[in-house]
């Protein structure tokens, strides 16, 4: 409700994925810090464990990611659904970049990955009668299991 209720452009003031590796894993919800990129949770998800997959350099499309970065975001999102597989027992995902603002990125300056763990039930009634959709889990709980799970 955070995101619907602050209108189109709640991010404006500072990028979100520039400001979050300043801070501690548990305040920016990052499960693992790689070279080039790093895995946090969506501070707004689709679903429980819905994760991001960042380059830590500020750069709004893909085709600008350097090789280094294109390797690792692709290691990093292979891992996080081995993870989530384990921590979420997920039965498919929705993996994709939205590239632009006019693409539907929430941030558009900088590029970052969606991984979104789907469930075979996770479709019901409440996004179409209640305009709702019931989020189980806490952002810090799902943070620190996919953290713990995340192989070291």
């Amino acid at each position: 409700m955070a995101y619907i209720q602050a209108g189109p452009e709640p991010l404006v003031e500072e990028c979100p994925f520039c400001a979050a590796p300043a801070k501690s894993d548990e305040d920016a919800l990052i499960v693992h810090r790689g070279t080039h990129a790093y895995v946090l949770l969506n501070l707004f998800p689709y679903n429980s464990g819905h994760l991001l997959v960042c380059p830590y350099r500020h750069i709004p499309t893909y085709d600008e990611a350097t090789p280094e970065e294109v390797a690792e975001i692709g290691a990093l999102t292979q891992t996080a659904m081995r993870v989530l597989r384990t921590v979420a027992r997920c039965d498919g995902f929705n993996i994709g970049m939205n590239q632009g603002a006019v693409a539907g990125a929430g941030v558009a300056g900088h590029l970052h990955q969606h991984i979104v763990p789907r469930w075979a039930t996770d479709a019901n009634f409440f996004p179409i009668i209640a305009r709702t959709k019931a989020i189980p889990q806490l952002l810090g709980d799902v943070r620190t299991a996919v953290a713990d799970a995340w192989p070291r």
